[in-house]
C-alpha cells in the first residue's frame, strides 16, 4: 500500500485523458464545421476512427512497456533507440509548453465574457494569464495526487455543459435547422479531408495516461483502460454535441457564432443557460492547463531519467514531483504567453504555434511503428502477429496522413524545429560518454 500512496487510480487517469483532450477549442469548433455542412459528422467519425486506432496502439504498448513513464517517448525509444526517442521527446516537450502559453491566452478570452476589461487592458490580461500558469505549476509541484484531484474535478465540471446540450438539447432539435450535406462547392472527398484535418487536433491527448505511467496504480491494467475509456467518452461528446448543436441553432447563426454552445444553451435555458456554458468553457480551460502542465513535467523527467535531457529535469521534491521540470516549463509558457501581448511578436507567436502541430503528431507516427517492432524484437507471444502488423501499419498510415494534412509549410518548419534539438542531443551524448 505504501508505494501506492502518491499514485493515482483509474478514474483520475481517465480524467487526465478526457481533460487534456477537451480544451477550450471544442466549444467553438462546431461554428467552423457548420460552414462545411453536415458532412462534418462524417469527418468526426473518420477522425474518431483514427484516434481510437491510435488509442488501441497506446493501450497495447502500455501492457508491454509497463510502469515506465514517458508514453510516446519511451515507446519510440524502445522501438528505435535513443536518437528517435530523444527527438520524439524534444518535439513533444516543446509542443507542451508552447500549447500551455496558448491555453492561458484562451482562458483569458473566456474570462473576458464576464469581465470585458480583460480584452481592453493588456496588463490585466497578462497578470491573469501568468497567475494561472504559476498557480497550476504550484498545484503540480504538490504531487500527482493533488494535480490529479484538480484534474478530476475540472473534468467533471467541464463535461456537464456538453452533457446538458446533448441530453436536453434533443427536445429542442429541429430537423429544418440541420445544414445540407456539403456547403463548400468542393467535391465530397476534398471537403471530408478538410473537415477531418480540422477535427484531428481535438483528439490530441489520447496518449496522456501513458506519460505518467509509473505514477498510476496497477499501470498494466489502468493505463490501457484509461486510454480507451477516455477516448470513447470524448468521441461520444464531440460527435453527439455537434449533431445536437446543428439541430438547435440555425445554420446562419451558427456559422457566425463566437460561442455556439452558449448560443444553443440560451435557446434552451435563456441567458442563464449561456452563463452555464460560459463557466464550463472557463473550467475547461483551467483543467486542460493543469493537465498539460503535468504532462510537460512528466515527459521531461522521463527523458532526463534516461540521460537524454539535462539532469535538472529529473530533480524531485519530497512529494515525488519533478519540480524543476514544472518550473522551467512554466517559465517557457510564460514567455510564449507574453509574446502574444507584445505587438511586434504576435506573428511569431502564431508561427511557433503552427510548428508545434508537427511536433505533436510525430510521436504518434513513431509509437505506431514501434508497436510491431517491440513485439517482434522481444519475441512476445501474441495470438495473432498479423493483427499486430495491421494495427501498427494502419496507425502509422493514419499518423502519416495527419502530418501531411497539417500543410506543407507546417511540415517544413516543424522539421527545422526538430533539427534544433541536434546540438542538445550531441551535448547529452558527449556528457554521458565523458562520465563513463
Amino acid at each position: 500500500m505504501g508505494e501506492n500512496k502518491h499514485k493515482i487510480g483509474l478514474l483520475t487517469a481517465t480524467s487526465l485523458v478526457v481533460g487534456n483532450m477537451i480544451g477550450v477549442g471544442i466549444f467553438v469548433l462546431p461554428a467552423i464545421l457548420a460552414g462545411y455542412g453536415s458532412i462534418s459528422i462524417m469527418g468526426w467519425l473518420f477522425t474518431a476512427g483514427g484516434a481510437l486506432l491510435l488509442a488501441k496502439i497506446f493501450s497495447n504498448l502500455s501492457k508491454i512497456v509497463v510502469s515506465k513513464s514517458g508514453g510516446p517517448y519511451v515507446y519510440s525509444k524502445e522501438g528505435f533507440g535513443d536518437f528517435v526517442g530523444f527527438f520524439v521527446a524534444w518535439g513533444y516537450w516543446i509542443a507542451c509548453w508552447v500549447s500551455n502559453g496558448a491555453i492561458a491566452i484562451a482562458i483569458i478570452g473566456a474570462f473576458s465574457f464576464f469581465f470585458p476589461v480583460l480584452s481592453e487592458n493588456p496588463l490585466y490580461s497578462v497578470s491573469l494569464g501568468l497567475f494561472f500558469i504559476w498557480f497550476f505549476t504550484w498545484i503540480n509541484s504538490r504531487g500527482i495526487k493533488e494535480s490529479g484531484r484538480v484534474q478530476l474535478i475540472t473534468t467533471i465540471i467541464k463535461i456537464l455543459p456538453l452533457l446538458f446540450i446533448i441530453f436536453i438539447g434533443i427536445f429542442f432539435f429541429k430537423l429544418e435547422n440541420f445544414p445540407s450535406f456539403n456547403l463548400t462547392g468542393e467535391n465530397d472527398f476534398t471537403t471530408l479531408s478538410s473537415v477531418a484535418a480540422i477535427t484531428l487536433y481535438a483528439f490530441l491527448g489520447i496518449e496522456c495516461a501513458t506519460i505518467p505511467a509509473a505514477d498510476i496504480k496497477n499501470p498494466a491494467k489502468n493505463v490501457p483502460r484509461a486510454t480507451m475509456l477516455g477516448t470513447l467518452i470524448v468521441t461520444f461528446l464531440y460527435i453527439m454535441g455537434t449533431i445536437v448543436l446543428f439541430g438547435i441553432v440555425p445554420i446562419e447563426t451558427l456559422q457566425n457564432s463566437p460561442a455556439p454552445f452558449a448560443e444553443a444553451a440560451e435557446v434552451m435555458g435563456g441567458k442563464y443557460g449561456g452563463y452555464f456554458v460560459a463557466i464550463g468553457v472557463i473550467i475547461s480551460g483551467l483543467g486542460v492547463l493543469n493537465g498539460w502542465i503535468l504532462v510537460t513535467g512528466q515527459i521531461s523527467k522521463a527523458t532526463a531519467v534516461d540521460d537524454l535531457f539535462p539532469r535538472i529535469f529529473k530533480r524531485e521534491n519530497k512529494k515525488g514531483a519533478p519540480v524543476m521540470g514544472f518550473v522551467i516549463g512554466g517559465a517557457l509558457s510564460s514567455i510564449v504567453m507574453l509574446m502574444n501581448y507584445t505587438e511586434g511578436l504576435v506573428d511569431q507567436f502564431e508561427f511557433i504555434g503552427k510548428l508545434t502541430v508537427l511536433t505533436a503528431l510525430i510521436p504518434y507516427l513513431f509509437a505506431a511503428a514501434a508497436y510491431a517492432l517491440i513485439v517482434f524484437e522481444r519475441r512476445l507471444k501474441m495470438k495473432s502477429k498479423a493483427k499486430i502488423v495491421i494495427l501498427s501499419g494502419l496507425g502509422f498510415l493514419y499518423s502519416l496522413w495527419a502530418i501531411y494534412g497539417s500543410g506543407e509549410e507546417t511540415v517544413y518548419y516543424g522539421f527545422l524545429l526538430l533539427l534544433l534539438g541536434i546540438p542538445v542531443y550531441i551535448l547529452m551524448k558527449w556528457g554521458k560518454t565523458k562520465e563513463q
